[in-house]
Order: structure tokens, then sequence, then C-alpha cells
């Protein structure tokens, strides 16, 4: 494995704050080493042998929360679900007394998803261990960005001078957010693109960063298009006036993929809406690396937590 970066190890992936580009770099790098564990006839490593890792999702998932418990079982950890559901959260226990319960049981590492902005870092907070953040409210997917920066810099080789174009509800996606965070810090140019009532100005202030709401404009020469699930769950009324309106000028399609570079790749955090924000050809099409998105996920989790926890103690 990937001899640990110089710079300052973080002690939580809660969001790229204090993450270093070399830091950043050496967690993608581990990666391939990962996924070279994952093609072995026993796909695993003792590295987390005898520690114990909480995988705490207060909101459904499939892809995240699969490949985070295989992940750390991959490694030789110890790994126990907390089901919200059947919790005494669901009797109107606080989350911190949540936390310290937890904690009495002496967990090694949180793997948390909450609906709520901020509650990775409330967790981090009391539970005095290492916190990755697997998606907070709007606010981070840290993880998510991860994997699609490794999957780029697959084809690529590197992000650097890289544009990629995120289209659809930004407003409301934790994953854009997190993109526009980690990009840029890798090296990359980032043009976020939708509806301007799912577009918000704040982001225009990261560097690296532009927003537009011209599909065309936003794909032009791009080398890596992201398209973005439509969270109806989160909407209010008024932010969208038909979805066949959006789908007609926001759906990545082959038609708008022809205004990017000719080696373009087609890539979507998941789970997709075929035929709203993205096509069914866009979507299996030899540009799509939707797939290698799911398989790479597992690897830059693994990543993460050899990261976080070898070495600690």
């Amino acid at each position: 494995m990937t001899a640990p970066a110089t710079s300052a190890r973080p002690r939580h992936l809660l969001d790229f704050h204090d993450w270093t580009p070399e830091r950043l770099g050496a967690l993608l790098d581990n990666a391939d080493t990962m996924l070279q564990v994952l093609d072995r006839p026993v796909k695993k490593v003792p590295a987390l042998q005898g520690q114990t890792v909480c995988v705490a999702f207060f909101e459904n998932s499939t892809r995240t929360r699969t490949s985070f418990e295989l992940a750390a079982r991959r490694m030789s950890a110890d790994v126990f679900t907390f089901a919200a559901g059947s919790s005494s959260a669901s009797k109107g226990e606080s989350l911190r007394d949540t936390v310290e319960v937890l904690t009495q049981y002496k967990v090694d590492a949180y793997i948390v998803r909450h609906h709520a902005a901020g509650a990775a870092h409330l967790i981090a907070r009391y539970s005095g261990k290492p916190v990755i953040n697997a998606g907070d409210g709007r606010r981070a997917h840290p993880t998510q960005a991860l994997l699609d920066a490794y999957t780029i810099r697959q084809e690529y080789g590197d992000l650097t001078g890289k544009k990629v174009a995120i289209i659809g509800d930004v407003r409301h996606s934790r994953v854009a957010r997190s993109n526009a965070e980690l990009l840029p810090k890798l090296g990359a140019q980032v043009v976020l693109c939708g509806p301007a009532t799912l577009l918000p100005g704040d982001l225009a202030a990261l560097p690296g960063v532009t927003l537009t709401t011209d599909p065309r404009e936003a794909v032009r020469g791009a080398h890596a298009v992201m398209a973005l699930r439509l969270q109806q769950e989160r909407m209010t009324a008024g932010y969208l006036s038909s979805m066949q309106e959006y789908a007609d000028t926001y759906q990545v399609n082959e038609r708008l993929m022809g205004e990017a570079e000719s080696g373009a790749i087609v890539l979507h955090p998941g789970p997709m809406n075929r035929d709203v924000e993205i096509s069914g050809d866009a979507a299996d099409g030899p540009r799509s690396r939707i797939l290698a998105q799911v398989e790479n996920g597992q690897a830059i989790r693994m990543s993460v937590l050899y990261h976080l926890l070898v070495g600690r103690h």
C-alpha cells in the first residue's frame, strides 16, 4: 500500500476542508492498491483486524451503505450496522445521546449518513472517534466525490486542466457541493448547470467553479459530464414548471454530449431517473462510466478507512 503523505493526516472525512491536494492524491493512489485487492481470489487484507466500525445510516441507501460495509469487511474490521428505524432514536432519543451510548461499545470509527446537515460533525464531537461522512443533508458527500474524481483520473491519468460539467438539481445535491469543493483542489475546472431555481449562487464563490443555466455552454469542451437526479423528496412546489420541460432542456443525452470533447465520459452518482435527467442511450452507451463509479466506490472507501485508521493506535 502507498506510504502516507507527509502532510498532517486529518482525523475525519467530514468534507474536504482539512484535506490538502497532497493528502488527497495519496488517498487516490491507495485506491489503486485496493482495486488490486478486489481482483484477488481472496478479497481481503488484515489492515483493520481487531477494529470495530459502526455503520450508522439514518437515511436509506443502496450503493453507499453496501460499499462501505463491504469495504470495512474486506479490511477485516468487525462491522455492526445501526438501524435508526428500530432504535431508541425512533422514540425521540437525541443524536448526541445515541452516539454516547454507541461509544460505550468501544467503536473505533463511525460511518454516518443523516438527513440533517452537520450531523457527522456532531458525531465527531461527541464520539471522539474518526467519523466518515456518508452524506449529511444537502451539505456534503465526500466519498462520492472521491470516487467520481478517481473515475475521471482512471480515464485521463490526471485531473489537471480537465473540465467537468455537472448538470441538474444542484441546489439539493450534496454530491454537487462535494465535487465543487474537491475537483478544483485536484486541478479540474467545474461548471455547475441547471435551471436558475436549482442553481444556488453561493457556489460561484468557490475557486475553480462557474455556474450557468445553459447546458450546451456547460458541456462544451468538457472531459466529463455528470447528470444529477432531481431530488423531488427534498423539493417544494415552484422549482420546475414541468418534468418534460426539464428533460427537454437539461437531459444528458447523446445530442448534448456532442458538445463535449470527443472522448468525454458520462457519470451519474445514482440512483438514476432514466429518460429524465439522463437518457438510456447515454447511461448505457460507450461513454458511460456509471458502473465503473460503483466499482470504484468500494476501493475508495477502503482507502479512506485505511488513511483514517491504520496506524492511529
